[in-house]
């Protein structure tokens, strides 16, 4: 590297917040609130500056390894879940692209995993018909009826990502401790509307 490339580098460096979030794809800083990209090879978030998210923005970039995460947030009156195996009252439904539906429900070693049964997943639709809209992959029906709360939301993934990690940061001792539930009662106290 010559002396010029290595200082440009360094300001650059320089320049630089080391408490700022970044890019995942180009390495720029990044704003609270910025985009998610999901990347579906690996089922998981990249944060995106806003000309990166702008790439991958409509029809043609849905097909991709790399889709934009909607920012949708729509309450649903109740939908019933009991028929689709939810063996407890937090969890969350993705459709995918391939028509199957994976269930996730939060725990302290992260997000338990277990396919819907596709009869049943078709049935909460046929009761529930914006459950038609989700964007595969990218979006999903969160539920919470634990403790007597009454929450359903079309949510994108990035909340049900932001659910997981709050259950695992504050979950304590085998049965969640004081702090866990007062931190989902805030997390869904604070969802709110957005078309």
């Amino acid at each position: 590297m010559t002396s010029g490339a290595l200082a440009r580098v360094i300001r650059s460096a320089a320049g630089r917040r080391p408490d700022a979030e970044r890019c995942d794809l180009c390495g720029a800083d990044v704003p609270p609130g910025h985009r998610h990209l999901l990347d579906t090879d690996r089922e998981g978030l990249l944060c995106a500056c806003r000309p990166c998210s702008l790439l991958f923005a409509g029809r043609e970039a849905a097909q991709g390894r790399y889709r934009l995460v909607p920012r949708r947030r729509v309450r649903l009156p109740p939908v019933g879940t009991r028929a689709l195996g939810v063996p407890v009252g937090l969890a969350y439904f993705v459709p995918r692209g391939d028509g199957t539906v994976t269930a996730h429900y939060p725990s302290p070693a992260g997000a338990t995993r277990w396919e819907a049964e596709p009869q049943a997943w078709r049935d909460a639709v046929a009761h529930c018909p914006p459950l038609a809209g989700l964007e595969p992959d990218v979006e999903a029906l969160l539920v919470n009826t634990a403790r007597a709360a009454k929450h359903h939301w079309i949510v994108p993934v990035d909340d049900c990502f932001r659910l997981v990690a709050v259950v695992r940061r504050e979950w304590r001792g085998l049965s969640g401790g004081g702090r866990v539930w007062p931190e989902i009662e805030r997390f869904f106290a604070e969802l709110t509307e957005r078309p």
